[in-house]
């Protein structure tokens, strides 16, 4: 190996340059940055989204052939790592990763420096094998390491900098006054207490976070909010506030704080400048201390435009049309956490009218809707979804929408109101609209009344979207074109698409993709889609993925899908009838967002079935 070559951030950007990975423009970018900022190159092009991190490790390790490391699946032990003082680990951008004898592995941004092996070896008194790392990984295992999170909770508290806790985050229907003396005393109002919980409510909520989970680990804690699906760790208090965040956690959700033995639910609702927004709270009892979960219910963020959320216009259509009828039910399946609740409020949205006597039973409320009567289910006391059912049909309604049709006695109820004049909704956990129906004859409901009663069953996902800021195209290679089933070129009666489906694709795609969806054509009838994906950047955090779509399967019953139910035909039956019928599955509602430019295909790829 040459000790000349790439020793600072110039030469590491020919080596990228040479490599062809970047193009001269973006080199200079990224030199302009480091002029400014006085960060490295390495760091810059993937900051930027110029480059993603393990290319440029790939590239580094080809170079000056040395190993390469991939910190985020590679589990440091703390103990090994702080053989390498904090001060140096940060300055010179180093992680000690193993320790084999007297040899350390050391992951270096730059293992071409050997003043600073040497300084190594003189400190630790190891043997230095030096390998790579990403640079930007590499910084982000470092701070987390070595902050214990004193560093990122000033970064959040001063982001709050001049908040009066006390005036704009409001504890409404905070019930401590009828809490026992003990638990009085034992409540925490320590100034920085109140204001960490203050920060990361508000913080939370300004990040669009769907919920905060609160982590007790032997030795550090963990703040991990779930951004588009996904968790993302944002902070770790110090391990000694323990006790009294949690315990500030229950007061404000009017728990008992004496109690860690069992989990228990509550909810905080707070004023945050001029918003009132619900948390849904949950503790659970771990091994090294209380797990507190906070589900964020943003009434300003619920949105009940279904075309917002992805919806094709037929299947929309569809979906208007059955929610239109006077009786009947529309059932709304997927996992949980997939929006299934979203879209029954947005159906109930729709069909709100002065006129109308509209019925929920949930568990729990997620949102309040204006000019609907929402009931809360509670087992424990025998209010269960059967038991709110049978109430409703005593009540006058017009429409009843049923949290869950978990047993035979909730769908038997639900199918009597749907065949005697009132419209149900409600929601099911099948993985497609043809297993639903097979779902609900599994229960123990006959054949006729299914059959009868159904008007749509709709089965959808949430797929994370591309970031429009760093959006490109490019092409899949075999093994992404193998997992999806579909090849570069198709035709028509390959996909299954109705003519409708290609001819909205085509009228709906957005700029970036007009040009290459020129070759669609529907008297070639050949198929030669663009794909896309997220180069990674600021807006994202380089991730190439920002914000969430829905992928949905309508299945509007047709006098042909009532006679295959009357018959008792299986889920596969159903479905081939379903798709001649013109309906898009799941799969491939999910292709015809990423022939738009809105969802990766890998994402599609995971999250529903060929």
């Amino acid at each position: 190996m040459s000790t000349t070559a790439a020793t600072g951030p110039a030469r590491l950007g020919d080596v990228v340059l040479a490599e062809g990975l970047i193009t001269r423009e973006q080199l200079q970018r990224a030199l302009d940055e480091q002029r400014q900022n006085g960060t490295r190159v390495g760091y810059n092009l993937v900051k930027l989204g110029f480059l993603q991190e393990l290319d440029l490790v790939r590239c580094l390790a080809r170079q000056y052939k040395l190993p390469a490391v991939d910190l985020t699946k590679v589990e440091v032990d703390p103990k090994v790592a702080k053989l390498i003082p904090s001060d140096i680990a940060m300055k010179h951008l180093v992680l000690a990763v193993k320790r084999e004898g007297r040899t350390l592995t050391v992951a270096m941004a730059d293992p071409t420096d050997l003043g600073v092996v040497e300084d190594l070896k003189f400190i630790t008194r190891f043997d230095i094998f030096p390998v790579i790392a990403g640079e930007f990984t590499l910084k982000s295992v470092l701070e987390k390491l070595f902050d214990v999170g004193d560093q990122q909770m000033s970064a959040l508290l001063s982001e709050i900098e001049g908040f009066d806790a006390e005036a704009d985050v409001e504890v409404v229907e905070d019930k401590q006054e009828e809490m026992s003396a003990m638990a009085l005393a034992a409540a925490v109002d320590d100034a920085p207490v109140v204001k960490l919980i203050n920060a990361i409510l508000t913080d939370a909520v300004k990040r669009g976070a769907s919920d905060i989970h609160f982590e007790c680990f032997e030795h550090d804690l963990r703040v991990r909010y779930r951004i588009d699906g996904a968790l993302q760790e944002v902070m770790k208090p110090p391990k000694k506030m323990q006790p009294a965040l949690i315990s500030r956690f229950k007061i404000m959700a009017a728990l008992n704080i004496a109690e860690r033995r069992v989990p228990q639910d509550g909810r905080i609702k707070l004023k945050m400048g001029k918003k009132v927004i619900d948390f849904r709270v949950s503790t659970l009892p771990t091994l090294f201390g209380e797990k507190v979960v906070l589900r964020i219910l943003d009434k300003g963020n619920l949105s009940l435009d279904l075309e917002t959320f992805g919806i094709e216009p037929r299947a929309e259509r569809e979906l208007m049309e059955a929610v239109s009828n006077p009786y009947g039910m529309v059932l709304v399946t997927g996992p949980t956490g997939s929006g299934k609740t979203t879209t029954l409020y947005s159906c109930l949205s729709k069909v709100n009218a002065i006129d109308t006597n509209i019925m929920t039973a949930e568990d729990p409320v997620e949102y309040n809707l204006y000019g609907v009567n929402q009931v809360l289910v509670r087992n424990e006391i025998g209010m269960t979804f059967a038991a709110a059912l049978k109430a409703f049909l005593r009540q006058d309604p017009n429409i009843i929408m049923v949290g869950e049709i978990r047993d035979l006695e909730t769908g038997g109820i639900a199918i009597k109101a749907a065949l005697t004049g009132h419209l149900v909704l409600s929601t099911l956990h099948t993985n497609s609209a043809a297993e639903t129906v097979t779902r609900l004859m599994d229960m123990g409901l006959e054949p006729f009344n299914v059959s009868s009663a159904l008007n749509l069953v709709l089965a959808q996902r949430l797929l994370r979207r591309i970031c429009t800021k760093c959006v490109t195209t490019y092409t899949p290679d075999e093994a992404e074109f193998a997992a999806a089933k579909v090849t570069p070129t198709m035709t028509l009666g390959d996909l299954q698409f109705t003519a409708e489906a290609v001819q909205d694709l085509i009228a709906r795609a957005p700029e970036v993709s007009r040009a290459a969806l020129a070759s669609v054509t529907l008297e070639t009838r050949v198929v030669q889609m663009p794909y896309f994906k997220g180069k990674g950047c600021e807006a994202c955090a380089g991730s190439g993925l920002k914000g969430r779509q829905g992928a949905y399967e309508v299945m509007f019953m047709t006098p042909e899908l009532r006679r295959l139910i009357l018959q008792s035909v299986g889920a596969a039956e159903i479905r081939e009838a379903a798709i001649a019928g013109g309906m898009l599955t799941l799969r491939m509602d999910g292709l015809l967002k990423v022939w738009k430019g809105i969802v990766p295909l890998e994402q599609v790829v995971r999250e529903t079935s060929a």
